[in-house]
């Protein structure tokens, strides 16, 4: 089972239908994290792979894995927000066993989104699982 904050965006997509409220949702997401320090916004941090700009900061501290990210794009804010929910507050040696496309599938969200926007989506997870491993 998913974390409790991913449960939740589960169930809030099972409420909207409209695929368009959906989409507006994950943007709202985004806008509701923190930015990331300007500081953080370096070439270390930046994930390729991703047709905007996207950067990751992860933490782990006590054997809890967190991160923090951003994007110029609202809609990958918005998955970054998502992954967030996903992986936020796991002991570190749980990150690679999370399935993300099959959580993510609940959310149908490949179906929604550009090749482009998948690919990015895959090079979070892996940037994730890297740094956990």
């Amino acid at each position: 089972m998913a974390q409790p904050a991913f449960e939740e965006i589960v169930e809030d997509f099972e409420f909207l239908e409209d695929w368009e409220d959906r989409y507006r949702h994950v943007i709202e997401l985004g806008k509701a994290m923190d930015p990331l320090d300007e500081a953080l916004k370096v070439p270390a941090n930046k994930v390729d792979g991703c047709a905007s700009q996207v950067w990751l900061f992860p933490k782990i501290d006590g054997g809890t894995f967190r991160f923090d990210g951003e994007s110029d794009a609202m809609i990958v804010r918005g998955l970054i927000a998502v992954l967030r929910a996903l992986y936020n507050d796991l002991p570190v040696a749980q990150v690679g066993g999370v399935d993300a496309q099959a959580e993510l599938s609940r959310l149908g969200l490949q179906d929604h989104l550009s090749a482009q926007r998948s690919n990015g989506v895959r090079a979070m997870i892996q940037r994730i699982r890297e740094v956990a491993a």
